[in-house]
């Protein structure tokens, strides 16, 4: 059984575009079960608070998951996870985090594909509920006077998962990209592929060089590139997101993944 971690450059940067991509390209003969541990940003459905990105994993993942199966850890507002749950009140663990994933892995799906929220170091906030004394002041380090604080990259490296890098291709991606690889490898996390998503916005200028450029720099694989698609194609037709995940699917070269 296989387990891969979608991160990305930084936030907005296509992670469930790649994902479902990847899930649609793994499941012509593999059985591929869909994670995404922590959301915000969700709306209220007969009780359930929905992520519509975990909808769309749910859409192409084939192992009958429930979208809370999927998505255990949701909030309603639009920010940072760590930040929503404290206004609510809760506080996101690693071991919440492994307990839902248990469920997801007692599935013996053939591959796990756990997409990631916002870029590689995601605060999930500090590291126990006892941080929050009475006087409403912060816990510190003693060492260095800080918080301790946990994160969804703490979860990954505890699973042993292996991460593709989604690298949003836009100005500034060369340093994203290095500086989110270079990060993955210090903290002991195998990065085994990349993918170059141009999927969510115009091309980028002098884009053949920056991918040229990124070939060069990353020591590990390209399996694939995804170019932007218009919602509506040159004879006037609306082209939907199935359609785009397909095209998107077709062009994945899932060997380095398979070995």
């Amino acid at each position: 059984m296989k387990q891969f971690f979608i991160t990305a450059t930084d936030t907005d940067a296509g992670k469930t575009f790649a994902s479902c991509a990847l899930i649609h390209a793994l499941t012509k003969d593999k059985k591929v079960a869909a994670f995404k541990p922590i959301s915000a940003g969700c709306e209220l459905i007969d009780g359930v608070l929905i992520n519509e990105d975990a909808k769309l994993l749910s859409k192409f993942a084939n192992c009958e998951q429930s979208i809370t199966h999927i998505n255990p850890i949701a909030f309603k507002q639009p920010i940072a996870p760590h930040i929503a749950a404290k206004k609510e009140n809760t506080q996101i663990s690693l071991t919440q985090l492994t307990h839902h994933f248990d469920k997801v892995k007692s599935l013996n799906a053939d591959i796990t594909l756990v997409e990631g929220a916002g870029g590689w170091r995601l605060p999930l906030g500090q590291s126990s509920l006892d941080a929050l004394p009475q006087d409403g002041n912060e816990t510190l380090n003693d060492e260095n006077k800080r918080p301790a604080y946990q994160f969804l990259s703490d979860f990954v490296k505890a699973s042993k998962l292996q991460v593709i890098l989604i690298v949003n291709m836009k100005l500034g991606c060369l340093n994203h990209a290095l500086l989110t690889y270079e990060t993955i490898k210090a903290d002991g996390v195998d990065c085994i592929a990349w993918i170059a998503n141009c999927a969510v916005g115009e091309s980028m200028n002098n884009l053949s060089e920056n991918i040229s450029e990124l070939e060069l720099l990353l020591p590990i694989p390209k399996i694939a590139q995804f170019d932007y698609i218009a919602d509506i194609d040159e004879e006037g037709h609306e082209v939907s997101f199935y359609q785009k995940i397909n095209l998107a699917a077709q062009h994945i070269n899932l060997a380095p993944l398979l070995v």
